[in-house]
């Protein structure tokens, strides 16, 4: 070898050191924020105001099947960080949620998709990596382990009382601003997140449910409601609506 081809080696060699190839480690979620700022509007139904979903043309866009194959083929190993997989793991609920619809469409709630021997949330909707998945795993194996309770404000269970489907997918580099947004979002939602009178609160069952991931509730709250009197307490939940969020 000559002293410039080695020169030529050592400089290639001092490159790729310095510059480490990378591999994306989310999916790319571009198809995904189309199909929901395209489908996505904001609608009061049965008292509650909500982003409302139209079933009917996400079931005739064939971004959504892309959509979904996309999830599924993603290599879950390719996280390194606990906010890409808490990211990837809300898209793949409120995707998967959105699935169980179609799937069974059409439907007046997402529970017709289940039966009293057959849960919806213990129904197989996919698969992940190549392995089957159902919607409560993903909400109670997956997602509440990791000990983050902005995501009950995330995940979509496809009803009139969940939080809002939010306009655009989760990704890591946004995830505290996007799980902020959505629960000071859902806490000033009175139709739906929570009533304030004088120092009652009647909050979303979604508090009632998961009680144990918000810890201190009330201060839980307070770093989005640092209005609500210093004495207040909780005084009941609302009613949970299972209607569909969105067009039939």
């Amino acid at each position: 070898m000559t002293n410039l081809a080695k020169r030529f080696t050592l400089i290639l060699l001092a490159f790729f050191t310095i510059i480490p190839i990378t591999h994306a480690q989310e999916p790319n979620w571009t198809s995904y924020d189309a199909l929901l700022k395209r489908h996505l509007t904001t609608k009061t139904h049965q008292g509650i105001t909500l982003k409302w979903l139209d079933y009917p043309a996400v079931k005739q866009d064939p971004i959504f099947a892309e959509i979904v194959t996309t999830l599924q083929n993603h290599p879950l190993d390719n996280f390194t960080t606990q906010k890409q997989k808490i990211a990837f793991y809300i898209n793949a609920y409120n995707i998967f949620a959105i699935k169980m619809v179609l799937d069974h469409w059409p439907v007046e709630s997402i529970k017709d998709a289940g039966s009293w021997f057959n849960s919806v949330w213990k129904k197989q909707i996919g698969t992940l990596d190549g392995a089957p998945i159902t919607l409560d795993e993903i909400e109670h194996k997956i997602l509440r382990p990791m000990k983050e309770p902005r995501i009950h404000m995330a995940i979509v269970c496809a009803s009139l009382s969940c939080p809002d489907l939010r306009n655009e997918a989760y990704t890591a580099d946004k995830l505290d601003h996007q799980l902020n947004d959505q629960t000071q979002q859902f806490l000033t939602n009175a139709s739906k997140g929570l009533i304030v009178q004088q120092n009652k609160l009647t909050l979303s069952k979604i508090f009632d449910w998961f009680e144990t991931d918000f810890s201190d509730t009330i201060a839980f709250i307070r770093q989005y409601r640092p209005d609500i009197p210093a004495n207040a307490t909780i005084d009941g939940y609302m009613d949970y609506n299972w209607s569909l969020n969105g067009a039939r």
